[in-house]
């Protein structure tokens, strides 16, 4: 079941990988994120059996592919600013054109570098995405901070991330008061772009001006409610052998991995 709101996208459930302690999955996201890292560009038979992995353990949580994976292409076109390498990096020349009397050479290690990035790229994001989706944002808090992650940084994320909603709603309702107060009459003149610039700059001022008066307001109710700088949580956050035995045989899989492409 998908929540409501646009920052949070946690899927509630009962599966195995729900079940898992924090402290497990951020791990084993990390340690599959790196192990993309050192995979060597063009090592496309370790690419496959990472996302099989990431398949697997999408299965496991009983989680749509197609959620994991229409939301994992949302930042390919932040890796592609990453295409430059194709005509900086030195190689074999696999072609060349003309651009405004600059002569651009693509070689093959460059082409083979953006891909291998690109392929990079998606596959830890689908690793994030799962992560997020199976383990609310609480558990990863304090997941971090039983990982000794520094307190600070914990807070501050917190925080952010309490506020984005504040942020939402503010805007929200300035949206909301704008239309109800911009009619449209039809045949009407339209407004000109440096009107409508005008307008939306206020709102801006606005939304700042309102965030920050209720965040004000929301710091102050938390602390009447007790709250001391962290998310309370049900989740015991206690490791077991069943945690114990998820992170060991992941951990297994990710060195299998980087072990058959050492010898391919």
């Amino acid at each position: 079941m998908f929540t409501t709101s646009a920052f949070d996208r946690y899927q509630s459930g009962q599966s195995l990988i729900h079940r898992l302690d924090p402290r497990v999955k951020l791990v084993t996201t990390v340690a599959m994120i790196l192990s993309n890292v050192f995979l060597p560009d063009g090592a496309w038979w370790g690419f496959a059996q990472t996302w099989v992995l990431i398949l697997f353990f999408t299965w496991l949580a009983k989680i749509s592919p197609g959620f994991v994976l229409k939301r994992s292409i949302v930042a390919l076109p932040f890796a592609l600013v990453a295409f430059t390498v194709m005509f900086t990096l030195p190689g074999t020349e696999l072609t060349q054109f003309h651009l405004f009397g600059w002569t651009l050479t693509i070689s093959v290690e460059g082409l083979m570098r953006f891909l291998s990035i690109l392929v990079r790229a998606w596959l830890s994001v689908q690793i994030a995405i799962l992560l997020t989706a199976t383990t609310t944002f609480p558990d990863l808090a304090h997941g971090l901070r039983h990982l000794h992650v520094p307190l600070i940084l914990i807070a501050v994320l917190s925080f952010m991330y309490r506020y984005l909603f504040v942020l939402s709603e503010e805007a929200e309702r300035l949206l909301q008061a704008r239309a109800a107060r911009s009619a449209k009459i039809p045949g009407g003149k339209r407004t000109s772009v440096l009107w409508r610039a005008k307008i939306a700059g206020n709102m801006v001022g606005q939304l700042f001006l309102r965030s920050y008066e209720r965040s004000d307001r929301v710091y102050h109710a938390m602390v009447a409610r007790g709250f001391q700088g962290q998310f309370l949580t049900f989740n015991p956050h206690m490791m077991t052998v069943k945690d114990w035995a998820a992170l060991t045989f992941v951990l297994i899989l990710i060195a299998l991995i980087q072990i058959s492409n050492l010898m391919v």
